[in-house]
């Protein structure tokens, strides 16, 4: 099948078949955007209001468009909501979802399966890892690593009618498996250990680990001991 572009679409890059732009997309220079791919999806509140199931046309009629930003690399099936704003050079992994109101830094890489699910805000060389989830209203630094199977949350008493974001400073590292409680904010340079369970504010330059997350060291000791490692001793 060949791509669907909308008539409002800018394209600047290259975009492959079986991918839809819809809306008022902007497709930065030297973006390529991989096969069955969707930008600029409409939100689920557009689409509740469709009164039939309708086609690619009618998706375009409701759709505002994302912005894709130049050298960008978005790799099949990701699905990019409207009002989305993508910086240069991102990349996305497969099956990536990135919701309505998200925006995502120059040079930040999402890893396959990952989901940004919607208001999610990600700074610039963030590298986030396959299967990592960060709900509505997370908020991510510079240079932040996520490791994989990381579980972010944003509501303390689901279901509650409060939604309240985690914050994650910049040059954090978080590793695999990890679950942050709604609302803690992770301090700069701090490192949460591998599949530590997260339940209050993490100061910055400590590295944390266990379930409940407690201080072990420094970050200044984490990276001794990197250095050492890295030199196999």
């Amino acid at each position: 099948m060949a791509s669907f572009i909308s008539r409002k679409a800018e394209v600047l890059g290259k975009v492959l078949q079986d991918s839809s732009v819809l809306g008022e997309s902007l497709i930065g220079e030297g973006s390529i955007i991989d096969r069955f791919v969707y930008v600029g999806y409409p939100r689920r509140s557009k689409l509740i209001g469709m009164k039939s199931a309708g086609d690619l046309n009618d998706l375009d009629r409701l759709s505002s468009g994302a912005r894709i930003g130049s050298r960008c690399i978005i790799r099949s099936y990701t699905v990019i909501y409207e009002d989305v704003e993508l910086g240069d050079g991102v990349e996305t992994g497969h099956g990536v979802l990135i919701r309505e109101g998200s925006r995502i830094g120059d040079g930040s890489r999402i890893g396959s399966f990952s989901q940004l699910d919607g208001c999610v805000e990600i700074g610039s060389g963030v590298s986030i890892q396959s299967n990592v989830y960060l709900p509505h209203l997370t908020r991510i630094g510079d240079r932040v690593f996520i490791g994989p199977g990381v579980i972010v949350t944003n509501d303390p008493y689901p279901v509650s009618g409060r939604l309240t974001g985690v914050r994650v400073r910049d040059e954090a590292v978080i590793g695999a498996g990890a679950i942050l409680r709604a609302g803690v904010e992770v301090g700069r340079r701090s490192v949460i250990g591998a599949g530590a369970v997260v339940t209050k504010d993490v100061p910055e330059d400590s590295v944390v680990v266990g379930s409940p997350a407690r201080v072990m060291m420094t970050r200044s000791e984490y990276e001794e001991r990197k250095r050492r490692y890295e030199l196999g001793r």
